[in-house]
């Protein structure tokens, strides 16, 4: 399956995520009709979960199959492995620094290859960031006109414990791993793991 890139407002809403991200343009009106509503199944409710980790952090089937794969062999909750691993990804550590507005916006800054890790030029979004990294941004990206929009929306948005932002050259420090309890909150992982265990 390929990557989504069709209208993300219309995606949100089939997700029941309408407000996540963005202020919603306009307001529907709360209709209640008797019927309306079909009962969602237990398989639809896991796939819709699922569904939703991937669209939110940007990832494939084959690779969030993978990212479950690997979770079940760490030491832990699966749950919680699979949402250490998502949030690892460099795409998303760039993401929760503050200075991109959106996890698209960070994958194609670092598909573009405008960031090191550890002064190793780094162009793959899902590489996994470790305690202790160092990422920054090339010479030639800090003259870039992302570079400048990065400091002002670092301004706006403070990065999560696990992760330190300088603002003097807008390099990102990674000061400890993140934990289950990092992730989207509006993933209900038991759910995925459910989907998963049964095929």
């Amino acid at each position: 399956m390929s990557r989504y890139i069709g209208p993300v407002q219309k995606k949100l809403r089939s997700l029941g995520l309408e407000s996540y991200g963005s202020i919603r343009k306009k307001e529907t009106k709360n209709v209640s009709v008797m019927g309306r509503r079909r009962r969602v199944s237990n398989y639809g409710l896991q796939l819709k979960e699922k569904q939703k980790a991937k669209f939110l952090y940007g990832v494939q089937e084959k690779q969030f199959r993978r990212y479950y794969d690997r979770a079940i062999n760490m030491v832990g909750i699966t749950g919680d492995n699979l949402m250490v691993l998502l949030e690892r990804r460099l795409d998303n550590v760039l993401y929760r620094t503050g200075m991109f507005l959106t996890r698209r916006q960070s994958r194609q800054a670092v598909n573009h290859g405008h960031f090191k890790v550890n002064g190793q030029k780094v162009d793959i979004p899902s590489y996994q960031i470790k305690e202790g990294d160092h990422i920054t941004w090339t010479e030639k990206a800090t003259k870039n006109s992302l570079y400048l929009s990065a400091i002002e929306n670092s301004k706006t948005v403070a990065p999560p414990h696990w992760i330190g932002l300088d603002s003097n050259d807008m390099s990102t420090k990674v000061v400890s791993g993140p934990t289950g309890e990092d992730g989207e909150l509006v993933i209900d992982t038991i759910q995925i793991v459910e989907f998963y265990s049964k095929r």
